[in-house]
């Protein structure tokens, strides 16, 4: 039998067998991530998010298991070979803190049309609250067209760690790690 563990349950196993030291160490981490463990009853609970929208389409999950809600444009476009274009949804949305908007390609449109999120995934701040644009590039050898009301990329509400969370401290140097400077395929492929 699976329980869904919740907030309440993740600070008393955390807790449970700490020393007041080490407790106060995990509330410090949780702090800085922007979760107060007393303020939450459940990690899966339900999040509000406003938004408006002057393009006549409302914001919706296709599947509740989805992690993103289509994006959709709010005039035609067209875009040349290997061209890109700013495209606008129509879409404001009141994004809470600790969440970030993230835009990313539509696979089908992606696959079927070559049309992708030119810098995906496309960050939309906490703070903004502006309309949102999508940068969509044409990677295919073929002129197209983006219909007015046409889905033009995905949306998923992720939580993040803001700048007032962070301290950035310049260093001399950073400290050597296992994989130090080993990247772009170095694990093969």
């Amino acid at each position: 039998m699976s329980k869904e563990l919740n907030l309440a349950d993740l600070k008393n196993l955390l807790l449970e067998n700490s020393s007041s030291e080490e407790e106060q160490e995990y509330l410090d981490i949780f702090n800085k991530l922007g979760i107060n463990l007393d303020d939450y009853s459940d990690l899966v609970s339900k999040i509000t998010l406003e938004y408006s929208s002057e393009n006549g389409k409302n914001l919706s999950y296709a599947y509740p298991s989805d992690s993103g809600f289509d994006l959709y444009a709010s005039e035609e476009v067209h875009l040349l070979p290997f061209g890109r274009a700013l495209v606008p949804t129509g879409v404001r949305i009141n994004i809470p803190e600790n969440y970030e908007i993230q835009v990313r390609s539509k696979s089908g449109l992606a696959i079927n049309k070559g049309l992708m999120v030119l810098n995906s995934p496309g960050t939309v701040d906490q703070g903004y609250t502006g309309e949102i644009k999508v940068i969509i590039f044409n990677a295919s050898d073929l002129a197209q067209t983006i219909e007015k009301g046409s889905k033009i990329a995905q949306a998923v509400l992720s939580m993040c760690v803001h700048g007032k969370y962070v301290d950035l401290v310049k260093v001399g140097d950073i400290e050597s790690k296992d994989r130090n400077e080993n990247g772009f395929g170095s694990t093969g492929i």
